[in-house]
């Protein structure tokens, strides 16, 4: 049998030490599972909740067979080369507010890895590297991209009454290793952090923050600070955009704004404003 450690790039992560990290009292976390691998664990975590699985389960998975994205799309990766993780949620907010659950879940990423990064950029780990890795941002409503290149992605569903939410991101892909021509990792895009262990104990206590705060607000987006946060990260606004739309119809216009629900909200050419909940948003470059 292969050691996980003969790879000594990619090490294995610490479920007892994540655990002693991460599950304490007044935390939203209750139990931090590592497996070597598994199909989904999106589907693991959905399979748990509905046996009674408590709010704030922890499922990561060294490697994933069967993964999937938004859309329908597949997501796999080579063994401990990025962070593959479900989380198991019962928010206490109302169900249209629960549509923010995939935009807090940006936030929270982004945030916890940018500061990593910019903290070992600026010495805090170590010797300062001056690598300057791009700002990491979102696509609207949750891909998370390092320049134009998709970085990671989440994948909400429902489970009964719980919610799952799946996070994939890419840490030490090489290129010739990537799923896709658009998407990068931490890695190759020169990150001065890549140490995933460090990156997931950052990524879960910002989750937990921002999951307090959005409830202890009733699901309010703006009186959470929500609102403001995701628009400050999110790289769609602002932007002209192409919206592949269910039933293989689309929509182009100017991106300028995001409801109460989490919808895009789009002005089109012909000056109509539209909301959109669902589709795959293309970033239009200019002169195209």
């Amino acid at each position: 049998m292969t050691s996980p450690y003969n790879d000594l790039e990619r090490p294995p992560l610490n479920e007892r030490a994540l655990a002693r990290a991460l599950v304490r009292p007044g935390t939203l976390w209750r139990e931090i599972q590592v497996v070597p691998e598994t199909g989904s664990t999106n589907a693991d975590l959905a399979a748990a909740a509905r046996a009674g699985a408590p709010e704030g389960t922890v499922l990561v998975a060294e490697a994933q067979t069967t993964g999937r994205g938004r859309l329908g799309r597949t997501w796999q990766a080579p063994p401990r080369s990025g962070l593959t993780f479900s989380l198991l949620l019962r928010p206490q907010v109302a169900g249209v507010r629960q549509t923010w659950l995939p935009l807090l879940t940006g936030v929270a990423v982004t945030g916890a890895v940018g500061t990593m990064i910019a903290r070992a950029d600026a010495g805090d780990f170590g010797s300062a590297t001056g690598l300057r890795t791009p700002r990491l941002t979102l696509k609207w409503p949750n891909d998370v991209l390092a320049g134009d290149r998709k970085l990671g992605g989440i994948l909400v569903e429902r489970a009964g009454d719980a919610m799952i939410v799946g996070v994939g991101l890419n840490v030490s892909l090489r290129p010739d290793e990537l799923p896709i021509e658009t998407a990068t990792s931490l890695m190759i895009e020169n990150a001065a952090f890549t140490d995933r262990e460090p990156l997931l104990r950052a990524v879960l206590r910002e989750f937990d923050r921002w999951y307090a705060e959005w409830q202890g607000a009733g699901g309010d987006p703006e009186r959470s600070g929500l609102g403001a946060a995701y628009r400050a990260v999110c790289a769609t606004l602002g932007r002209d955009v192409r919206v592949e739309l269910p039933g293989e119809r689309a929509m182009s216009g100017v991106a300028y704004g995001v409801d109460d629900s989490g919808r895009l909200l789009l002005r089109t050419r012909e000056g109509d404003e539209r909301a959109v909940s669902a589709g795959d948003v293309v970033h239009v470059r200019a002169g195209m």
